[in-house]
């Protein structure tokens, strides 16, 4: 049987087959809260160009939504260009401002 890691993985990288794609896993920050996993998923996609950050998750929660997980309470997105992901890279606080405008959705699971 897959991990939850190993499914998120292919289900974005079916999805998105050119994108750099990162899972991190940040369950351990939310010990005791909930007892499900919580994910920060990065994709990186040309794809993404000129695209508003809420077409961007659609996108995302798309690549997801055939695949739920009683395991998984939260995805935080993360869904940027290569161009976006190279400034962020260089420039302290383009990084920051592309954390705000991207970071704060999270998508939770119905557990």
């Amino acid at each position: 049987m897959k991990t939850t890691y190993d499914t998120l993985l292919e289900c974005l990288s079916l999805a998105f087959p050119e994108a750099i794609v990162e899972i991190e896993d940040e369950s351990e920050w939310h010990t005791g809260h909930v007892d499900a996993d919580h994910y920060r998923v990065r994709v990186l996609d040309a794809r993404f160009n000129r695209l508003h950050r809420i077409a961007r998750h659609w996108l995302i929660y798309n690549a997801v939504s055939n695949w739920k997980s009683d395991q998984v309470y939260a995805l935080n997105i993360i869904p940027m260009t290569l161009e976006e992901a190279a400034q962020a890279k260089d420039d302290p606080l383009t990084a920051a401002r592309f954390y705000i405008e991207y970071v704060t959705n999270v998508f939770y699971v119905d557990c």
